[in-house]
């Protein structure tokens, strides 16, 4: 299809590395949907005659429905989804295919396409990070008040609660879809017209192409148009801060679940067993769901190497800009798919979650903000005389709030016995009510507000 200007074919691992078939024919129903839109374009700006648009749009129909049922056959020597198409398309209608190239390049239409594909992607990731942050608020809501240890470096800080655990994955991924959303908007002007780079003579209507396949605008630079490909790179490093973001929570789910924790349980959906050892109950959705994040890192890196010595405009290195594109995003998918189903599956022990709750002093925070609002002594005093409290209690092998009053007082004389009233994992949980804290009450206010919200539909 473009052999004019050769006297024989390419050799055959030429033809094996310039082949792009088995990855660019996702972008099937992308490829199909921007050339009717262009044929239509055509025979409205009388470039081409309307029977022959008739015939072009029935004819990539009938492709779709071939390729839908499987019953069309890809062939790697036409080298991509463009020339499969186009070349089914001339069997099909004959003499009229060879119009539909009018105005257009495959750099253009490539552009378009892809641009197409990532769309449709990040409007698929958008609603099921939708469902992800809606099953993460109805646990927390139901959790709002069951206590569970928070942990810096990993060691028992403070106690919180398992629905304001839940909430912090609500939040990150409201940053994840406000990221994928701000790409959309940014990927979303049609190269569709620019041609190879440089646009065409032919009185094109670009305006309405771009209309109908629903971009803003159409690109206004046409190098730019079929040179770019930072709209795959902003996408994919939504895609990776996401998969960074899902794969924390798996990891808390791979040592929530182990028995020597015990806070959650999944049941037999989300686990496998050993085939040596019959007592296993092995986490492997959330170990797959971590291990995908290294894959969609890994494609947005290959990109960026990529891309960051090539000079404008179209080259044939960006031929692979789609097989790590294509697999990073349909890994996400699956990957927040997983986490959704996790979230809805697991069951917290609310009893061993309490008891960890009090497990290396947590309320000792608690203990300084009172020497504080009490005795008026300067936080860095109330944290040293804290300090010390602890370590009596950690010699006398007692948890704060059983340590004698006599004891605390050997280090501060003026210790009286409403201490005990801060000191219970309760107490310090239902104290922490200012914006954003794990009390309760905000706990389950901010859960309702995060259904509400969520439960209206997202404007594009």
């Amino acid at each position: 299809m473009w052999g004019g200007r050769f006297a024989s074919g390419p050799a055959a691992i030429m033809a094996e590395i310039n082949s792009s078939i088995d990855v660019d024919r996702e972008l099937y129903r992308q490829d199909i949907a921007a050339s009717k839109a262009h044929a239509r374009m055509l025979a409205r700006q009388r470039i081409i005659s309307p029977q022959d648009a008739r015939k072009i749009v029935h004819g990539l129909d009938k492709i779709l429905s071939e390729i839908e049922r499987g019953r069309f056959r890809f062939k790697p020597a036409l080298e991509d989804i463009h020339m499969n198409i186009e070349a089914r398309l001339t069997d099909l209608i004959g003499r009229a295919a060879g119009r539909l190239h009018t105005a257009r390049s495959r750099n253009d239409q490539v552009a378009t396409d892809f641009r197409l594909f990532v769309r449709d992607a990040i409007d698929a990731l958008d609603a099921a990070l939708a469902l992800y942050q809606r099953t993460l608020a109805s646990k927390a809501a139901r959790h709002a008040a069951t206590i569970m240890p928070g942990f810096t470096h990993l060691q028992p800080a403070q106690p919180v609660t398992f629905g304001h655990h839940l909430l912090a994955y609500v939040e990150m991924a409201a940053r994840d879809r406000a990221r994928f959303a701000d790409a959309r908007r940014r990927l979303n002007e049609c190269p569709l017209g620019a041609a190879a780079l440089a646009g065409t003579s032919f009185p094109i209507d670009r305006a309405m192409t771009a209309r109908v396949l629903g971009f803003d605008r159409p690109a206004d630079n046409s190098i730019d148009a079929v040179s770019a490909r930072d709209f795959v790179l902003e996408a994919l490093a939504a895609a990776a801060i996401t998969a960074v973001h899902l794969s924390r929570f798996a990891e808390e789910i791979v040592l929530w679940t182990s028995p020597i924790v015990g806070f959650v349980r999944l049941s037999d959906k989300f686990t496998t067993g050993s085939s040596i050892m019959p007592q296993k109950r092995n986490p492997d959705a959330a170990e797959l769901v971590r291990g995908k994040a290294g894959r969609i890192i890994g494609a947005l890196n290959a990109l960026m190497i990529v891309m960051k010595g090539l000079p404008l405009a179209y080259q044939k290195d960006m031929q692979e800009d789609k097989e790590g594109t294509i697999d990073a995003l349909s890994a996400l998918a699956l990957g927040v798919a997983a986490m959704t189903g996790m979230v809805a599956d697991m069951t917290p022990d609310a009893a061993r979650m309490r008891a960890a709750a009090g497990v290396g002093h947590a309320t000792a925070t608690d203990l300084a903000d009172w020497l504080v609002r009490r005795l008026n002594l300067p936080f860095r005093r109330a944290h040293h005389v804290t300090g010390r409290i602890v370590a009596l209690a950690e010699r006398d092998g007692l948890a704060l709030v059983d340590l004698p009053l006599a004891r605390m007082r050997k280090i501060e004389p003026r210790i009286s016995a409403d201490v005990f009233e801060v000191l219970s994992v309760e107490r310090s949980v239902a104290s922490r009510r200012s914006h954003g804290g794990t009390a309760p009450a905000n706990v389950a206010r901010a859960a309702k507000k995060w259904l509400q919200r969520l439960a209206k539909k997202p404007r594009r």
